[in-house]
């Protein structure tokens, strides 16, 4: 259990999140402009009339949008509601054309409903983190303060993209159930688990350096084994799983020393101020209430039947939890490299094509692909797949990699050739592994014959090693071995080197 050392005592924390992940999809939620959003593209050139508000303009739900947040909640074990609807969300910012954002009522059903994820806990053992919804929404603009000493600029080409926006539940009612995020640590997990789902199921990029993912994280703190939950304070588009962490425990910090010194917290919306590592006060915390939700009357209610959600099911692909217990039961890997073969849906595919349904396959490739794969990222093609030469570049294929591991399991090349010919291929040699290993003479000698010979003339040449050898100094074997190799340019199958030996040296 996390905890934090106070003046009074031991302090445990108590996060909620409020993730949001932008919907991968072509258009925008409730207009036809390019959801491609980019900040590379020209400012204001994809907006539609419906985006900017015009008068007389009325939004168009996008279907294909709600398909992929039903995918996203079936990935989240979560229930997914019949019947919801939208309503305005009133606030007045620049960055919101309309004056309000089309979002889905707190108070009432969204398209995705009560669900779970599972992540390790901090006690090492599995724990569910329990999500209360996940409500489509459309996303605002973007202001631009540095581009002018006096003057803001306003970007909209972002509104009206698709948010899908995902609440962790807190239960108010039964403090003691624990099935929130109570660390740092754990809250990082959680939302690797979210990225992981909506990258795997294509819902979105989730990626938090381009903005595709952004949390709210909801901090409070409470004595070691207290029944109630303290007032908690939002700090607000977190977009670094390194900043998140260390912006919880700062801001639990700080609400311990307002407690232990007998203040109060109020209920804030925070900044982080990365560089300081501080929090420091934004606004006073909205409630629902202050937003004024109403039904949007140009939208119908959000109609969704069983048909619907049985055919979004059927496309479901298997998902990184369940790929990595696939690699553990199936193929005997270890938690840590079945967890590296998941980090990206492409990785797994990749490893699932190289191994190509040969379970024996397994383990050599999973070694290959970790220790020496991925430290080129430049020399594989983990995407697309590509094959050959791209951009000048040698393009590793899944192919390639168990042709390579085959060959050694049938003994036709050794461990340290193997990685020759692997060297060859980053430098940029054309031809498979076999093509390479006949070209540069590499194939491994198994004839016992032609070893044995080489083993004779070493034993012959070194008689004082042989005599000191069969005197109980064993670790001699090893200058033995080596000396065979030397006579055979490294292509004398070792373990065949080693069996003779010991039978000749008695």
């Amino acid at each position: 259990m996390f905890t934090i050392k106070g003046k009074t005592g031991d302090w445990e924390l108590v996060i909620g999140l409020e993730t949001h992940i932008e919907v991968l999809s072509k258009s925008k939620i409730f207009s036809g402009a390019s959801a491609d959003y980019n900040p590379s593209v020209a400012p204001n050139t994809q907006v539609s009339m419906v985006d900017a508000a015009m008068p007389g303009m009325l939004p168009v739900l996008n279907d294909y949008c709600v398909d992929q947040a039903i995918k996203f909640g079936l990935g989240i074990n979560a229930e997914i509601s019949h019947k919801s609807r939208f309503a305005r969300k009133q606030y007045f910012y620049p960055d919101l054309p309309q004056g309000y954002q089309i979002s889905q009522p707190a108070e009432e059903p969204p398209v995705v409903g009560r669900g779970w994820v599972e992540i390790i806990g901090d006690d090492g053992n599995p724990k569910k983190i329990l999500i209360e919804r996940a409500h489509l929404e459309q996303d605002a603009g973007k202001l631009k303060h540095d581009a002018h000493p006096t003057k803001s600029f306003a970007d909209y080409n972002r509104t009206g993209v698709t948010l899908l926006e995902i609440v962790t539940f807190l239960d108010v009612k039964n403090p003691e159930n624990n099935s929130y995020i109570t660390s740092p640590d754990e809250a990082e997990k959680y939302l690797r688990q979210i990225r992981e789902i909506a990258r795997a199921l294509g819902v979105s990029k989730a990626n938090m350096e381009e903005g595709s993912m952004r949390a709210d994280v909801n901090v409070s703190v409470r004595p070691v084994g207290a029944k109630y939950f303290n007032e908690r304070c939002e700090i607000k588009n977190m977009v670094s799983f390194k900043f998140i962490k260390a912006a919880i425990e700062y801001e639990a910090r700080r609400q311990i020393e307002i407690l232990e010194n007998g203040g109060t917290i109020e209920r804030n919306t925070m900044r982080y101020h990365p560089d300081d590592n501080i929090t420091t006060v934004m606004r006073s915390k909205e409630d629902a209430l202050d937003y004024r939700y109403f039904p949007d009357p140009d939208l119908l209610p959000l109609i969704i039947d069983d048909e619907r959600i049985e055919r979004i099911r059927k496309t479901m692909p298997e998902l990184p939890a369940a790929t990595r217990t696939r690699y553990i039961e199936k193929f005997g890997l270890s938690e840590y490299d079945a967890t590296r073969l998941t980090e990206t849906v492409d990785i797994s595919h990749w490893f699932d094509a190289a191994v190509n349904g040969k379970a024996e396959r397994a383990k050599s490739i999973a070694n290959w692909m970790i220790s020496e794969l991925f430290a080129h990222p430049e020399n594989y093609d983990i995407e697309n797949q590509k094959s050959g030469i791209v951009d000048g570049m040698r393009i590793i294929t899944p192919t390639d990699l168990s042709e390579l591991v085959d060959m050694i399991s049938a003994s036709e090349i050794n461990g340290k050739q193997a990685k020759e010919i692997f060297i060859k291929m980053l430098d940029g040699e054309s031809g498979t592994p076999h093509e390479i290993a006949d070209k540069f003479g590499m194939k491994q000698i198994t004839d016992t014959s032609a070893i044995e010979s080489a083993v004779d003339e070493v034993i012959k040449n070194n008689p004082a090693q042989v005599e000191q050898y069969r005197g109980g100094k064993v670790g001699l074997l090893g200058f033995f071995v080596g000396n065979v190799m030397k006579a055979t340019q490294g292509q004398a199958n070792p373990a065949v080197v080693n069996e003779l030996l010991r039978k000749k040296l008695g």
